[in-house]
């Protein structure tokens, strides 16, 4: 999300040199995302509505130019197994903002994300994400935001994946909270496969409290997909249960040694 940390100059040290330091990545954040926008929605237009090349600019510019700015380097496992080639829905842990961009670098498709209805009311991130087609849900709101994921099967009957964070906010503390039935009764719907993916390292390099960008590393691990097949609508809390394991075995293979993952 903006400077890398060797631009840092050796006079600059301490809590207020890291504040001026993340007003410049904040700056630089707006900056870089506002200047592709026009450049998105102008080659949605081109494309005749089609979404897929913007969103491509997204996973292979934007994303890239926010963590090299931030100075994140990322250290993927699993993703060369994974046959992307038929739509997923990718479920993962959610620590930090950062973690969208971090799914756009990591994952080799176009991506549509399941977000918060208040993103839809932010300046540049609402635009952008309405045209691209993400799906908002109201998380109080149960019975409007299973009609919206319902939206989502013709994502799939396009051949498109659809990436969720069942916890449905950021996790404070590292540890994996209990995932939401939705995202899973819509998978068990579609036939769609789930693929769990782990993300280690993002709270730290961007916390959820506060704009706060630290330089590290970041962990991505996907694991096996999980077949919904011969699965009812209500068996989703148990799909939903296993797919929170699965993240949580990837996350311990991520740091060996260290205490569990989940509550």
């Amino acid at each position: 999300m903006a400077v890398t940390s060797s631009s840092v100059r050796p006079g600059i040290s301490g809590a207020f040199g890291w504040r001026v330091l993340n007003a410049l990545q904040l700056l630089f954040t707006v900056l870089w995302t506002g200047a592709l926008l026009g450049p998105a929605l102008l080659l949605l237009v081109l494309c005749g509505g089609r979404r897929r090349w913007p969103l491509r600019m997204a996973s292979r510019i934007w994303a890239p130019g926010l963590l090299a700015g931030a100075g994140v380097r990322l250290d993927l496992e699993g993703f060369d197994a994974i046959d992307f080639s038929k739509p997923h829905i990718v479920v993962a842990n959610h620590q930090s903002m950062i973690d969208v961009c971090v799914l756009y670098r990591a994952l080799p498709v176009p991506l549509r994300f399941v977000l918060k209805q208040e993103l839809a009311h932010v300046p540049l991130i609402g635009w952008y994400a309405r045209a691209m087609g993400m799906v908002f849900i109201e998380r109080e709101a149960a019975r409007k935001a299973a009609r919206r994921l319902h939206a989502a099967h013709d994502l799939f009957a396009a051949g498109d994946s659809l990436c969720a964070f069942p916890e449905g906010t950021r996790s404070r503390d590292g540890r994996v909270g209990a995932f939401k039935g939705g995202v899973f009764k819509l998978a068990i719907e579609s036939g769609v496969p789930i693929l769990p993916v782990a993300i280690e390292g993002s709270g730290r390099v961007l916390p959820a409290s506060g704009f706060s960008v630290r330089p590290g590393c970041i962990r991505l691990r996907a694991g096996d997909p999980i077949s919904t097949d011969g699965l009812q609508v209500s068996d989703r809390n148990l799909l939903a249960r296993r797919c929170h394991d699965a993240v949580i075995a990837l996350l311990d293979q991520a740091l060996p040694g260290s205490a569990p993952a989940g509550h």
